[in-house]
């Protein structure tokens, strides 16, 4: 017999020790198995996040109508020469402050002081003549009572009487109007308020062929703001003062606040003084108009201003932090947490702010936990751990 080959012989002696070592392998993946079923793995869920919840802060607050509105003049009027002359003399400073009655202007004024003059002795000569008319016609009366005198005397009498007093009457009327243009030629204040810059020239001839514009004057204190309202806020407005039985004369007596562009607030207090009896068609607005002290004259005419008017106090308004709200298309909402600790979205109905909270119309009561902390972590449906906070603490710490 053939002997086999030295690797065939070689494979035959290992055969042992392979099927060996390929039992202990088998043994262990067996083992492995069943270790592994006896420790069985169990998915652990996170703790719920934590968010800061406040029931809503219930307190009193005032309803505004918030408006823009601009300021305007008291008074103002152009300062014209009624008569004509040269300009004789300027008294006063461009841009000063004057009081009323304060001479600003003077126009040739020698003129018309020769003809008041000249009219006063014409009052005077007419007194006299009537005078001695009057005397006459006594006369006459007394001396046809006593036949000594014809009837046709005395009516030439009476007749001159009659005409001396009407020439009396002249004269007078004359001296009132020479001293009308006398009183012309001093350009006086007609009221407190501040000069423009003087238009014309000391020496140039003004009221030649029409009536010259010397200058202007404003008056700055009281001051007027006027500001529209649109129809919807009429309406609430007029329901308001029906429901409170406000009559026109007592809607005079409704402050009005306003503020300028560089101010924090409305530190300017006034009245409400008028509002147009009609809305205007094309616009739907009704014009209304405030008045404000400005002795300090920091208001100027033509300012662009920030105005409110209080409306109404309502009690128990519900308000929550400005930074809890969200908005998306279907407008504003916040997030609450239910009585399981889930999370829920809200739609509300916002009004103004009130000391920094906004104050919530509809959509909240009082008992509602309002997410003010960790909004980030709260999500609609999924379940919180909430933390119990004061709004005031906590509305400026959102994240």
């Amino acid at each position: 017999m053939k002997p086999a080959h030295p690797a065939v012989e070689t494979r035959l002696s290992n055969a042992p020790r392979i099927r060996f070592a390929f039992s202990r392998v088998c043994i262990a993946i067996v083992g492995f198995v069943v270790l592994s079923g006896c420790e069985q793995n169990s998915f652990v869920p996170p703790p719920p996040s934590k968010v800061d919840v406040s029931p809503p802060v219930q307190r009193a607050v005032t309803r505004y109508l918030l408006a823009t509105g601009n300021t305007t003049p008291f008074n103002t009027v152009d300062l014209v020469a009624r008569v004509q002359g040269v300009l004789e003399a300027i008294s006063y400073v461009d841009g000063a402050f004057v009081k009323k009655g304060t001479s600003l202007f003077t126009i040739e004024p020698d003129p018309y002081k020769l003809k008041l003059e000249q009219a006063q002795a014409a009052e005077a000569g007419a007194q006299a003549t009537l005078k001695q008319a009057e005397a006459d016609y006594n006369r006459q009366v007394t001396l046809v009572g006593k036949q000594f005198a014809s009837q046709a005397t005395l009516d030439q009498s009476t007749s001159a009487r009659d005409n001396a007093q009407a020439n009396l009457q002249q004269a007078q009327v004359n001296t009132k109007i020479a001293a009308v243009n006398y009183g012309y030629t001093n350009v006086a204040a007609p009221f407190d308020g501040v000069v423009s810059v003087h238009l014309v020239s000391v020496g140039e001839l003004v009221g030649a062929a029409s009536p010259t514009q010397l200058a202007t004057i404003v008056q700055l204190d009281p001051i007027y703001v006027n500001f529209t309202v649109n129809e919807q806020d009429v309406l609430r407005i007029r329901a308001e003062a029906a429901r409170r039985g406000l009559t026109s004369k007592d809607l005079k007596e409704i402050p009005i606040e306003i503020g300028l562009q560089t101010e924090t607030g409305y530190p300017h207090k006034g009245k409400l003084d008028y509002a147009a009896p009609t809305v205007n068609q094309s616009t739907g607005t009704l014009a209304v108009r405030g008045v404000l002290q400005n002795a300090d004259r920091i208001l100027l005419p033509g300012y662009y201003v920030r105005v409110r008017v209080p409306l109404d106090r309502q009690q128990d308004a519900l308000l929550v932090p400005d930074i809890a709200l969200g908005s998306d298309q279907a407008g504003r909402y916040v997030l609450v947490v239910n009585k399981d600790d889930v999370v829920e979205q809200r739609k509300v109905r916002t009004g103004p702010l009130d000391g920094g909270l906004r104050v919530i119309e509809d959509g909240l009561t009082a008992d509602d936990r309002v997410v003010i902390g960790g909004l980030l972590r709260a999500i609609p449906g999924q379940k919180v751990d909430p933390q119990l906070k004061k709004i005031e603490q906590s509305a400026a710490s959102a994240n």
